[in-house]
Order: C-alpha cells, then sequence, then structure tokens
C-alpha cells in the first residue's frame, strides 16, 4: 500500500514540475485589444470610472486614450505623456457657454497593433473646445475624426486606428485579431475554459487544481496508512 502511494505521488509531481506543462497554463489569452480610457488626476493618469460616452470632463480636464493589448482594467497600459491642461490648451481661448478639454491620444507600440497595421506616429494631442454639456466622446471627436464604435457603443477606433477590430481577445504569441467583429469589451478577466480545457487547447488552473487534490488526498492516504500501521 505504501508503495503504491508513494509512486502515485512521485508520478504526479512530476507532471506539475514539467516546465512545458506549466507553461501552456500560462500561454492562454493574453487579454484584449482596444482603447483603454484615462483621466488626469492633476499628476497622474486614472483608469476612468466611466465610457467616454457617458463621461462629462469639467472645464480643466484632460482625458487620455491608450491603444494596447491588456487583459483587464488592472494592467491597462497608460498614456505614455502625460502634458497638464495649460499645455495643452493654452493657445485655446475659453468662451461664454463652452469648455475646454484637453485630449491625448497614445496610439500604441507596434506589439500590440493589429496584422499588417502600424501605430500612428507621433502620439497626438490637442484642445477640444466643446459645449459646456459635452461628453469626453464629443471633446474626442472635435480632435480626433474618425471615431469608429461598435454595436454595443465600444470605441473601436480613433483617427482611423485600428482599421478593423474592436476589443478582440488576442491568444499569447499572436497579435492577429481573433475576429474584425470584436468580442465584448473587457469587464474583468478574459473569460475561457471550458471543461479541462481552455479555448486554446492546453491545460487550465482547475486541471492543475484537480491535480493539487489528488496529491492532496494520496497525502492524507499515507499518513493514515502509517498510523494504522
Amino acid at each position: 500500500m505504501r508503495r503504491r502511494l508513494t509512486a502515485l505521488l512521485l508520478a504526479l509531481g512530476a507532471v506539475l514540475a514539467v516546465p512545458g506543462v506549466a507553461g501552456q497554463a500560462q500561454a492562454q489569452a493574453a487579454g484584449y485589444r482596444y482603447w483603454s480610457f484615462w483621466q488626469s488626476g492633476g499628476t497622474a493618469w486614472v483608469y476612468a470610472t466611466q465610457g467616454p460616452a457617458t463621461a462629462r470632463p469639467a472645464d480643466g480636464s484632460v482625458d487620455g486614450y491608450r491603444f494596447s493589448v491588456s487583459a483587464d482594467s488592472q494592467d491597462s497600459a497608460k498614456p505614455r505623456t502625460a502634458p497638464s491642461f495649460s499645455q495643452l490648451c493654452a493657445d485655446t481661448p475659453a468662451k461664454p457657454g463652452t469648455k475646454r478639454v484637453g485630449v491625448v491620444i497614445d496610439f500604441g507600440t507596434e506589439a500590440d497593433a493589429p496584422s499588417g497595421e502600424k501605430p500612428p506616429s507621433p502620439s497626438a494631442s490637442g484642445c477640444a473646445a466643446v459645449p459646456s454639456d459635452a461628453t469626453s466622446a464629443e471633446a474626442l471627436a472635435a480632435v480626433a475624426k474618425p471615431l469608429r464604435y461598435n454595436s454595443d457603443a465600444l470605441l473601436c477606433a480613433i483617427s482611423g486606428y485600428p482599421r478593423t477590430g474592436c476589443g478582440e481577445q488576442v491568444s499569447a504569441g499572436d497579435p492577429a485579431p481573433a475576429e474584425s467583429g470584436a468580442s465584448a469589451p473587457p469587464a474583468g478577466k478574459p473569460s475561457g475554459a471550458v471543461g479541462g480545457e481552455a479555448a486554446g487547447g492546453g491545460p487550465t488552473l482547475g486541471l492543475f487544481a484537480g491535480i493539487a487534490a489528488v496529491l492532496a488526498l494520496g497525502g492524507a492516504a499515507f499518513w493514515q496508512s502509517r498510523r494504522r500501521g
């Protein structure tokens, strides 16, 4: 009995220790390719709590947009420049009934670009003079047309970039869009596994959890057999 349990524990431990198996669990979906929306907190970018279609920035605000691949809002890439409102709107005089909103657009890196496309360079910035009740989307449209949205009002393209795709899931090591029609915007972590296999075909964390549970049960049985002995 002890020999069988020991052999079981060693075999399952070896499975967990194989680098290729562990690596497959980390090589699943890397995230989503999309435009993230930021607002200036005065000294740093802060991830916006509303989408640009509903956010209504105050006069003197600065909005930022960054195109990148990220798993969720916790690891989204920020715009790489953070000019102040005074820098962006120094040449735009205030007018009654309007507000001024600074806009910063970071088209991201070539590594984040869809297959066959290159991000415009350099990144763009400007000052939008819009009605006092205008949304961030309206401020963006004032300085960076054409914009493209999908049927769920997800911002897909700024100044025509990218030409296709909208919030599509991207697999690790594969920068090409999964579908040009796009999935929903990331609302947390990417979904994925069906049964013991992820969409990419590799083992998921559930599989490793099952192996760990077998190891734990095997260990308990081993020590119980020792006590009886």
